[in-house]
């Protein structure tokens, strides 16, 4: 395709979606799954046996990095300073900038990512609800690992809270650990700009940044590696049902409309309006 024919078609995308509307969307949804998240705490004790169970789970399996990595972040403050910065800060900066950046650039895919992103999250919720987890930091010490985050707190702006600012911990549910929504944002991430970013900088951050962030919350203990692969499951199960969905709501609108028209929809509109996405 063309670049005019490229620029035609992102315009007129962009065109259907306002910013004045799709902001206070993209706001109410947050709002809501921060306010949920916080509702559903669950019981601690439930949610450390939980942690215990998913630890020894791996620790059957040979597969629990967990101590390794947090390790080496605890001994050597070049790694665990800027680990703790990065679990603190990047989870909130670029995953709206990617956002921003696909509605400039890229508005033929970004209302089906949005999407894919909305639901994703959403469904998170269910397993924060159903699967309360303690983290590996809040275990009992005997499991042997040290909250960096409460370690290094005097370098950053959070306190013993995870990543909360110092007094605000009780904003923060601290049990939320099953699935990894950081990783399972900074995979959306990755695959928005690899897939989408025309400069070879752009496409090794998105693979570079699902990685590191990964690392980042196995060091940090704030996370299992359990977690991690639930926060990848949780993306692609949300990437299956975004275009349903979507096909479902512009069905609905599209019959909505011609209802207050008073005209009947013609399965043609019908079939252009679910199919107007482009692939991702």
């Amino acid at each position: 395709m063309s670049t005019s024919a490229t620029a035609i078609r992102t315009a007129a995308h962009r065109d259907r979606l306002r910013w004045w509307t799709e902001l206070p969307l993209l706001a109410v949804v947050y709002a809501f799954y921060s306010g949920i998240r916080l509702l559903i705490r669950g019981e601690v004790g439930d949610a450390v046996r939980n942690g215990v169970g998913i630890l020894h789970a791996e620790q059957l399996a040979h597969l629990d990095p967990e101590h390794w990595f947090n390790r080496l972040f605890s001994n050597h403050a070049l790694l665990g300073i800027p680990a703790d910065f990065a679990y603190a800060s990047l989870h909130y900066i670029v995953t709206p900038a990617v956002m921003v950046w696909l509605w400039r650039r890229h508005a033929a895919h970004y209302r089906v990512a949005r999407t894919w992103l909305m639901i994703s999250t959403l469904i998170g919720l269910v397993g924060f609800a159903v699967l309360p987890t303690a983290p590996p930091r809040l275990l009992s010490g005997g499991h042997g690992f040290i909250d960096t985050m409460a370690q290094y707190s005097s370098y950053g702006w959070w306190g013993t809270d995870a990543s909360a600012p110092r007094g605000l911990g009780h904003l923060t549910n601290q049990y939320a650990a099953m699935p990894s929504l950081h990783v399972g944002w900074s995979l959306w991430c990755g695959l928005m700009l690899f897939r989408l970013g025309r400069h070879w900088l752009v496409r090794t951050l998105g693979i570079v940044y699902p990685v590191v962030t990964t690392l980042v919350v196995l060091g940090t203990a704030n996370h299992y590696l359990m977690d991690t692969a639930a926060g990848v499951m949780l993306m692609g199960i949300g990437f299956a049902l975004a275009k349903p969905a979507l096909r479902i709501t512009d069905a609905l609108s599209v019959r909505r409309h011609a209802g207050r028209q008073g005209a009947p929809v013609s399965a043609r509109v019908m079939a252009e309006t679910a199919a107007g996405e482009s692939r991702l």
